[in-house]
C-alpha cells in the first residue's frame, strides 16, 4: 500500500511539473542589430532607430521578438570586430550585421573590410547565431575600381557562408532628401520607416529559417 501511495504521489508530482512546463511562456526570439550610426539612430529621437521600429513592426505582425540596438556611431568593421563578442550576448538567435559604410567613406581598402566582416560572421556562426548581412554600396565619387571591389564584398561573403543577404541597407532612402537628415547621409524618422518596410520580409524569412533549424 505504501508503494502504491508513493507511486501515485510521484505521478501527481510529475503531472504538475509537466503542466507548469506547458504553461510557461515561450521565450521571445532575440535579435541584435549590430552596426554603425545607420543602426544606432544618429540624429533621431527615442524609439526612432531602426532596431526599435523593426521590433515594433514585427510585433505588429505577430512575432514575439526582442531587438537590441548594438549600433555605434562612427564604427568601422575593425571597431565592430573588436567589440563583437561582448556586444552580442549569449542567447541571441539572429544578428543583423550592418557595417562597412564608414570603411568605405574613409577609403579603407576593401580587402580589410571583407576580412573583418568574414571574421565576424565566422565567430557568430561558431556560437550558433544566424546572420542577416545588410549590404552597403560605395559612393560614386570614390571611382569605379574602388566601387567594384567594395560592392562585391557582401554577395561574396553571403555565398561563402551560406547566410541571408539584404543587398543595400539604405535601399529606397539613399540620395532622396525626403528620407534623409540635413546631412544628406543619415535617414530621418520617415526614412527609417521606409527601410523597415523594405527589409521586413527579409527579416521574417530569416526568423522562419532559424525557427526551422
Amino acid at each position: 500500500m505504501a508503494f502504491k501511495r508513493i507511486g501515485r504521489a510521484f505521478i501527481a508530482t510529475l503531472l504538475v511539473l509537466l503542466a507548469s512546463i506547458a504553461a510557461a511562456p515561450a521565450e521571445p526570439f532575440r535579435i541584435v542589430g549590430f552596426g554603425d550610426s545607420l543602426m544606432a539612430g544618429f540624429g533621431l529621437g527615442p524609439g526612432e532607430a531602426f532596431p526599435e521600429k523593426l521590433e515594433a513592426a514585427l510585433r505588429k505582425k505577430g512575432h514575439d521578438v526582442v531587438i537590441a540596438n548594438a549600433g555605434v556611431s562612427g564604427d568601422t568593421t575593425s571597431g565592430g570586430l573588436s567589440r563583437l563578442d561582448w556586444s552580442v550576448p549569449d542567447g541571441t538567435q539572429l544578428v543583423i550585421l550592418e557595417l562597412g559604410a564608414n570603411d568605405m567613406l574613409r577609403g579603407i581598402p576593401p580587402e580589410i573590410t571583407e576580412k573583418n566582416l568574414d571574421t565576424m560572421i565566422t565567430r557568430l556562426k561558431q556560437r550558433g547565431i544566424s546572420v542577416l548581412l545588410a549590404g552597403m554600396v560605395a559612393a560614386p565619387n570614390l571611382g569605379s575600381d574602388f566601387a567594384d571591389s567594395f560592392n562585391a564584398i557582401y554577395p561574396r561573403l553571403a555565398e561563402k557562408h551560406g547566410i541571408a543577404l539584404y543587398p543595400f541597407f539604405l535601399d529606397g532612402v539613399a540620395a532622396d532628401r525626403a528620407f534623409l537628415l540635413e546631412d544628406g547621409i543619415h535617414p530621418n524618422a520617415i526614412g527609417i520607416d521606409r527601410m523597415v518596410e523594405k527589409m521586413l520580409p527579409a527579416v521574417e524569412k530569416a526568423i522562419a529559417a532559424e525557427a526551422a533549424r
